[in-house]
């Protein structure tokens, strides 16, 4: 079972996430904010972290530059899912090290088909 993390702090987002990626066979773990996703990646390496930018404490990018600076992380998705849709925000992510940008709204199928292509 893969496992992902859904980093966002919008309880709607994270609650139709959750729900769509259980239903799809994944092990869930939900965080409010990048602090939280650095507390589970302590304890478990998961497949995919689905990060939210703009979030309290924390923010994606700052989560992200930690997550990239953990080898035993070097094989995780990291994907951004933010309402930042500005071209150089978008290219911030990608030259951080995101393995895909996703600007909100999306769609939960294609996001799913997304990630299923990944580990293809």
């Amino acid at each position: 079972m893969k496992k992902i993390i859904i980093a966002d702090d919008e309880h709607k987002i994270l609650m139709s996430l959750e729900y769509s990626f259980k239903k799809n066979g994944y092990d869930v773990y939900i965080a409010r904010d990048g602090t939280e996703v650095l507390e589970f990646l302590k304890n478990m390496i998961p497949d995919v972290i689905l990060l939210d930018i703009m979030m309290p404490n924390l923010d994606g990018f700052s989560t992200l530059e930690v997550i990239k600076q953990n080898e035993k992380l070097q094989n995780t998705r990291v994907i951004f899912l933010s309402a930042k849709n500005n071209p150089r925000d978008i290219e911030k992510g990608l030259e951080m090290g995101a393995d895909a940008y996703v600007t909100k709204p999306y769609s939960i199928k294609k996001l799913m088909q997304q990630i299923e292509e990944m580990f293809e």
